[in-house]
């Protein structure tokens, strides 16, 4: 069980539900029917760890070179190929008829797109082939906040898409931290994450380009939805302090040192983390700027 558990990556799930509830919250103006917000996160962390147990799947050859993917269970043999496969493909059907049924169409949909998405654009077609993989790859991560919003409103809007926007935007300077830390992992494996194929300067250069782009997504949502003062004060702040990381990174390579990029990596999570809760609280404790 252990074993299966370990092919969805739970870690990587985790992240996804936390966007995905305060976001239910915002459609919502209000607290959603429990059961809803409950059907939805079970239909979506099967998806989620359908998509992800795909991907173990496909990486298996270069998860054995990889130091951080060798105690993944196809890699420690803990699993089967078959067993993988079955496991995936089941988890995967049920998600998708779980959403259909228990919560609506749409959202089914939009969780088989995220699936299909992961599995063959970005795990098949650009992980291996391209520096810009995990540009495109975050328009999957990006999907739990479509389905959370449609899961209540049973459509996607304008706000629905400038929260998709925002995790796009998010995820390659959450990312790429990560691949300048395990580069010479990525290099092995031959896979052309942008650390491998571009200097730290020029990395950290996309890194602090996409920081902005990320920033200015937040804001947007502030006269799009409209979003009252703990979102905006939250947006604001936030993204300053992220921006100076990024900048500070930055710096760093300029001097020819970067000894923990992992900083901005683990920051970035704890950011998207307070953003979307102050997304949540903020249509409970509506507070106007007049």
């Amino acid at each position: 069980m252990a074993a299966y558990l370990a092919l969805t990556k739970p870690r990587v799930i985790e992240l996804l539900l936390i966007t995905t509830v305060p976001v239910m919250i915002l459609a919502q103006q209000g607290i959603p029917n429990l059961w809803l917000v409950l059907a939805t996160l079970i239909g979506g962390s099967l998806s989620a760890g359908s998509a992800n147990a795909f991907n173990c799947i496909i990486d298996a050859d270069i998860d054995k070179i990889m130091g951080r993917t060798q105690k993944r269970p196809l890699v420690t043999g803990h699993l089967t190929l078959l067993e993988a496969k079955v496991f995936a493909v089941a988890i995967g059907v049920i998600s998708v008829l779980w959403l259909g049924f228990m919560v609506n169409w749409l959202s089914a949909i939009l969780a088989l797109s995220a699936e299909l998405f992961y599995i063959f654009i970005y795990t098949l077609l650009l992980k291996r082939r391209t520096a810009q993989n995990i540009v495109w790859g975050g328009a999957a991560g990006a999907m739990p906040v479509l389905i959370g919003f449609s899961s209540v409103t049973g459509t996607v809007t304008w706000s629905a898409a400038v929260l998709f926007l925002m995790i796009f935007l998010w995820t390659p300077p959450h990312y790429w931290p990560l691949s300048i830390k395990y580069l010479a992992d990525y290099k092995a494996a031959g896979v052309p994450m942008l650390p491998v194929v571009a200097d730290s300067q020029n990395v950290a250069k996309q890194i602090v380009i996409y920081s902005y782009a990320m920033v200015a997504s937040t804001l947007l949502l502030i006269p799009v939805h409209p979003m009252g003062l703990i979102y905006s004060l939250t947006a604001v702040a936030g993204g300053i302090w992220f921006i100076v990381e990024a900048h500070l990174l930055q710096k760093k390579t300029k001097l020819g040192s970067v000894e923990n990029p992992m900083k901005l990596f683990h920051f970035s999570i704890t950011y998207l983390t307070v953003l979307f809760i102050a997304i949540g609280i903020d249509p409970l404790v509506f507070i106007k700027f007049f």
